[in-house]
């Protein structure tokens, strides 16, 4: 899809404030903004049908400026000829302004209204059309829905026949973190929560709220629409705002995927030092080599503990392995440590985590290691563990760090549940960039990519099938190989390429079969099509 001011993501209020600067600050008057709301609206469902409507549409709208939209797009369908009805859930007596000049104007055209607030009757009309536009609840919603509003919710779900084309944003999703607004009853889905859109048509920005889950999930097909909101009031405010939040998309990785010069050698790329594995978990380590050789490092050291490198020369062909000596666990020690900052000094960057084990004495090892790296370093996996018990490692390592936390992991870092992560990915991720002066990287659907300065990214790419082992290995690996090779941009780029080959390898296996080896074998795909596509959809 076409990303707008570079893939710059608003709140509502931030929305609501480019409205208020449009027409004040440059006259653009806000029935002209609805106006253009709602006829983009109107648009998307004309080419849901190819202009020729064989079926009845019905726009389910609310009291408020979002059922506005939703009663001009009912307008342009009816003059582009098609069968079009409105059940108004609110009160006619309290609409206002915009929304209640556009209600008197399809009254005087003739559409059909429904002004009951009666369900049993929405249940019938939704049964009997092909196309529902959701126009109930915009971006204003905040708090739990009413029964009332649930039970629309319900029906729109449920008893619809057809598509469903959601106006800024399906009704029930918190437009700023993405969660689900509708009451949690017991054996209740994310269907009884909030409206499940085919297509979602949002205006002038993105909302985040749409690009973090579970909300993005209910999204389906997203098109940004211009709505005449000036672009230099997005500027103007974007200058204003502390550093914002970003879709990550493919000009994440465009300057990586340049072709080589003809005379370059492995030298010109980097040598990354993966410190990995112990007993049972070599796969780790070897996941973490393939994402770092993957991603185009020139040279993959991979340090084990001594009793496991001939297990690793025989699963690594491209990738050097170095035994250091180790703990009584066959894993990382105490014993360990000069010979990792040894081999870590002598490279661009490091990988440190995977596999390591929860012994203690790998832990103390662990956190020892961190307080004294020199090189930028991903840290990953158990490492992540370690450094839940001493969290000012982070502010006392002087080297620039990335920490690569799935949701679990995060709620052990900040002494939470993995539910409450999830509830606010973005904000958590924010906040402890900020606090601890690192990158963070929170795996999973729409991983956020949160900087110390405040600044964000959500990815764009991804796929179901990569919920399986060792992908989050994939992932360090390539990170740190982009950091060896000397990338500004390191964590975006190879978020968004493992997102794109976890969809490649989806692709090719699908979701169940796919591995994280799979995922690895795709990331020259990733970085071919970026080579190789025009970059017509950003």
């Amino acid at each position: 899809m076409k990303w707008p001011f570079g893939g710059l993501l608003v709140t509502a209020e931030q929305m609501r404030d480019l409205d208020r600067r449009a027409a004040e600050d440059y006259g653009v008057p806000s029935l002209l903004l609805m106006e253009n709301a709602g006829g983009a609206v109107a648009e998307a469902a004309i080419d849901l049908f190819g202009g020729a409507f064989a079926t009845s549409i019905l726009v389910v709208c609310g009291s408020g400026n979002n059922g506005g939209d939703g009663f001009v797009a009912a307008r342009h369908l009816r003059n582009a000829h098609a069968d079009v009805r409105i059940f108004y859930f609110g009160d006619r007596a309290s609409a206002k302004g915009d929304a209640f000049t556009n209600i008197e104007i399809a009254e005087k055209m003739g559409i059909p209204i429904d002004y009951s607030r009666n369900v049993t009757r929405l249940h019938k009309q939704i049964g009997s059309c092909g196309l529902v536009i959701d126009a109930l609840l915009g971006t204003g919603a905040k708090g739990e829905l009413s029964p009332e509003y649930a039970e629309v919710v319900h029906v729109m779900n449920f008893d619809r026949r057809g598509p469903l084309i959601a106006a800024d944003i399906p009704s029930g999703v918190d437009a700023d973190t993405g969660a689900l607004l509708g009451p949690v009853q017991r054996h209740s889905s994310i269907l009884d929560r909030a409206v499940k859109a085919s297509v979602t048509v949002t205006f002038g920005l993105p909302k985040i709220g749409l690009m973090t889950y579970p909300g993005a999930s209910l999204v389906g097909r997203l098109i940004v629409a211009d709505i005449g909101i000036p672009e230099k009031a997005v500027w103007q405010q974007s200058g204003d705002a502390e550093v914002g939040v970003r879709a990550l998309h493919r000009s994440a990785a465009m300057n990586l995927a340049l072709p080589r010069p003809q005379g370059a050698h492995k030298g010109d790329f980097g040598h990354v030092a993966i410190v990995a594995g112990s007993v049972g978990m070599t796969g780790a380590a070897t996941l973490a080599a393939m994402g770092a050789l993957r991603i185009g490092t020139g040279l993959v050291t991979v340090a084990v503990p001594e009793s496991l490198n001939d297990i690793m020369e025989v699963k690594l062909t491209e990738a050097m392995t170095i035994p250091v000596p180790q703990g009584k666990a066959r894993a990382f020690g105490m014993a360990s440590l000069d010979r990792v900052l040894e081999i870590i000094d002598e490279r661009d960057a490091a990988v440190i985590g995977p596999g390591f084990g929860r012994d203690e004495d790998t832990l103390a090892f662990t956190l020892k290691l961190i307080r004294k790296l020199a090189k930028p370093a991903i840290i990953d996996a158990d490492a992540l563990y370690a450094v839940s018990r001493d969290l000012s490692v982070l502010e006392k390592c002087k080297a620039p760090l990335v920490i690569t936390p799935h949701p679990g992991e995060m709620a052990t870092l900040i002494g939470t549940t993995a539910d409450q992560v999830q509830s606010n990915r973005l904000e958590v991720a924010r906040a402890f960039a900020k606090e601890h002066g690192v990158t963070v990287v929170l795996k999973g659907a729409g991983t956020v990519i949160a900087a110390p300065d405040g600044g964000a990214f959500i990815n764009t790419t991804g796929s179901p099938g990569m919920a399986t082992g060792g992908t989050g290995d994939v992932l360090s690996g390539m990170i740190g190989g982009l950091l060896a090779q000397g990338s500004d941009h390191a964590a975006n780029a190879a978020v968004y390429l493992h997102g794109r080959a976890g969809e490649l390898a989806a692709e090719k296996l699908g979701e169940a079969a796919m591995l994280a080896t799979d995922l690895a074998d795709s990331i020259g795909g990733a970085i071919q099509e970026v080579l190789q596509q025009p970059d017509t959809k950003e």
